[in-house]
């Protein structure tokens, strides 16, 4: 997981959505549009939110949903597992880091295939790598197989990283997952290379 970008021209803010509990034409709306922003990707898992995925709106401070206080900068869109695996620890894991901090790439980093703290006193990344269940140990070793995977077939393929993850989001977007993981184990910025969602 990297830091999560939130948009300040957001259609959200831009149109004064607000997430309405069992409303699902409203909530549709703000589904795609975080979709969109995300570029069709989880914002936990950074794997690639297929037709088939169960995705939810993940109000990440559970505590707001339903509240004048629930806002954009609360919402993600992510695979559903994760949201329902997320929804009763909250109370147990605080305080902890919000996934639009501006240090949280320096606080949480990625180490071949693995997402662990910076620095061992910092509570609020412990609690969020936790929470969020980062070191997962099924995810860590399917995102460890899937670089493992990418790195033969570009050396196969014979082209630079850009050219091969450029062929494959043309070629299929669900081929592209752990977007973090792409940046920084081949050196590219894998989300300038995806292209914008209508």
């Amino acid at each position: 997981m990297r830091r999560v970008l939130k948009n300040e021209d957001s259609e959200i803010i831009k149109t004064n959505l607000g997430y309405i509990e069992g409303n699902s034409n409203n909530n549709l709306k703000i589904s795609k549009i975080l979709y969109k922003e995300q570029k069709g990707f989880c914002a936990y898992t950074e794997e690639y939110l297929g037709r088939a995925d169960a995705r939810d709106i993940e109000h990440f401070d559970p505590t707001l949903k339903g509240t004048k206080d629930d806002s954009y900068s609360n919402w993600f869109l992510v695979k559903h597992q994760w949201n329902k695996e997320k929804s009763t620890k909250w109370e147990d894991f605080q305080p902890v880091l919000h996934p639009t901090n501006d240090n949280f790439d320096d606080r949480i980093v990625y180490d071949d295939g693995d997402y662990h703290v910076s620095d061992l006193d910092d509570q609020e990344a412990i609690n969020l790598v936790k929470l969020l269940k980062l070191d997962d140990i099924i995810l860590a070793d399917e995102r460890k197989k899937y670089i493992k995977r990418k790195a033969k077939e570009l050396s196969i393929y014979g082209e630079s990283a850009e050219v091969f993850f450029k062929v494959l989001i043309d070629d299929d977007i669900k081929q592209i997952s752990y977007l973090r993981a792409i940046d920084q184990e081949f050196d590219i910025d894998i989300r300038s290379l995806l292209p914008d969602l209508e």
